[in-house]
């Protein structure tokens, strides 16, 4: 059975390339120690290791624009691509993930928290979690530079589906055109914040003009999975007790799922 997380290539040599993986990935670096959620917490040399697994074992990360185009038809057999997502714009991803998808050659779809780039994580600071600084316009234009992506996590990081229609819809809409004005590049990528979506939403997604959309569903994609509700595999570091942990309080803590 595959695990509900993402830490090496092991297990899921063999799932991957049923379809269109993509994988989930919030900080990379060194966890504070006051951390709430320590899961969001890859660690630069644990990336290395997921990205030289991968790259050995003949994978290809493509732009997230394929996604929508490979998923028409089965991945063929054989078929050796994974899709890199890093959630927020944490400053973490520029300086310790960017110089490793540079190393492996590999690309990633950042989703940016738009109204609070170049400041800190002010939506998990509410719940009491520890300060994180988030990536500035010059580090999302060196990481667009490099040729990855971007797409939107919202203005504000909400709960979507707790929103009015109007305020959901201006989360969604108002994100997109603040990038596309700031960095002159189409968004067509979104994340719901939190994992936190209906089919409201999805529909408001959809409407705005997005051509996909990231949940925080576990699986892989196949031509079956909708283009705006996007599986994906948490990246994290192995722990024992995370299974334990899913089971009791996963689902009481995080209905959906739901994720930061």
């Amino acid at each position: 059975m595959v695990p509900p997380y993402y830490s090496s290539l092991g297990q899921f040599r063999e799932i991957l390339p049923t379809g269109r993986p993509v994988l989930m990935y919030h900080h990379v670096g060194p966890r504070q120690r006051a951390a709430r959620i320590k899961g969001l917490y890859v660690s630069r040399r644990l990336f290395e290791r997921q990205l030289s697994e991968l790259h050995a074992a003949g994978f290809s990360s493509p732009r997230m624009d394929d996604i929508v185009i490979e998923q028409k038809d089965p991945a063929p057999a054989g078929s050796r691509s994974v899709w890199l997502t890093f959630d927020d714009g944490f400053r973490d991803v520029f300086e310790n993930a960017l110089p490793l998808l540079q190393k492996y050659r590999a690309r990633g779809t950042l989703f940016l928290v738009t109204k609070l780039l170049g400041k800190t994580n002010e939506w998990q600071q509410q719940q009491g979690d520890v300060v994180e600084p988030l990536m500035n316009e010059a580090e999302v234009r060196a990481w667009l530079a490099d040729g990855h992506q971007i797409g939107s996590h919202t203005l504000t990081h909400p709960h979507l589906t707790r929103l009015s229609q109007a305020a959901a819809r201006e989360e969604i809409v108002d994100s997109k055109k603040f990038l596309e004005d700031l960095f002159g590049v189409g968004i067509e990528h979104f994340c719901y914040p939190y994992g936190d979506w209906n089919e409201t939403v999805r529909d408001l997604v959809h409407d705005a003009g997005y051509r996909t959309a990231c949940t925080t569903i576990n699986g892989v994609n196949t031509p079956a999975t909708a283009s705006l509700e996007l599986k994906r595999f948490m990246a994290r570091y192995p722990s024992r007790t995370l299974k334990t942990f899913c089971s009791r309080w996963g689902r009481m803590l995080w209905p959906k799922w739901q994720l930061f």
